[in-house]
């Protein structure tokens, strides 16, 4: 063994990857590696998730604000990303169209990442990055509203559509992470940057960010209607 392979560094990375260094680790060793390194990544999404509401609560609070007004003046919400953050439009959109809360009305909104054929159509013959924009000329209309969600915020086709969107009078509202990317740069109504490196984290927040969004949109809307429950003496609902 060469003075390198017996440095520390070396050793900690043959212990959790024995196997290439001609080795097989114990299923007990293993077992504690493993539970050591879901610990730390549940810390981290705690972390994540506090940090990000501690400093943005108040931004997420004038998003819902947007959102409803969006849906006082009978327009809809339409949802778009990419890889991981398609499987979130479509999830938030499917939210407001079928509420699993008992007494929450159905709301308009439409998920751009489900039309395959357009999808493949628009990125064949124009180029990926226009795959967003073209649905949001067709479907989009001055009032509704744009949700584009992007872990780097640099996806371009969502750029392109967020572009469109503010020429057509739509309210744009971007879940982005890391440093917001050019996203942040776009002039949106609201841009909330979960602001760290990782991903997973990223996707995890941003899940919370819109579910959370979906329950003050509706109380906001239920405050509308004058049904909204209030503890008597505070501000808290029910």
């Amino acid at each position: 063994m060469s003075p390198a392979d017996s440095t520390p560094k070396n050793k900690h990375l043959e212990s959790l990857y024995p196997f290439l260094h001609g080795k097989v680790r114990d299923a007990q060793s293993m077992r504690a590696v493993m539970l050591d390194s879901t610990h730390q990544k549940i810390a981290h999404h705690q972390q994540t998730i506090e940090q990000f509401f501690a400093e943005h609560a108040d931004e997420v609070v004038a998003a819902a604000g947007t959102i409803a007004d969006v849906y006082r003046n009978n327009g809809r919400l339409l949802c778009m990303g990419n890889g991981g953050s398609s499987c979130d439009a479509g999830h938030i959109a499917v939210e407001f169209l079928h509420p699993v809360t008992a007494g929450r009305p159905a709301l308009p909104a439409i998920d751009l990442t489900a039309d395959r054929a357009m999808m493949t159509a628009v990125g064949n013959d124009v180029g990926f990055g226009n795959i967003f924009v073209r649905q949001v000329i067709a479907h989009g209309r001055p009032g509704d509203g744009l949700v584009g969600i992007s872990t780097s915020g640099n996806s371009e086709n969502l750029i392109k559509a967020f572009q469109k969107a503010k020429e057509m009078g739509l309210a744009t509202l971007g879940l982005a992470g890391m440093n917001g990317g050019k996203m942040a740069d776009q002039g949106l109504d609201h841009c909330l940057v979960v602001e760290t490196d990782s991903i997973h984290r990223i996707q995890e927040c941003h899940l919370s960010i819109y579910h959370i969004l979906w329950d003050l949109v509706h109380s906001l809307l239920a405050d509308d209607r004058g049904n909204l429950n209030v503890t008597p003496g505070t501000n808290k609902l029910i």
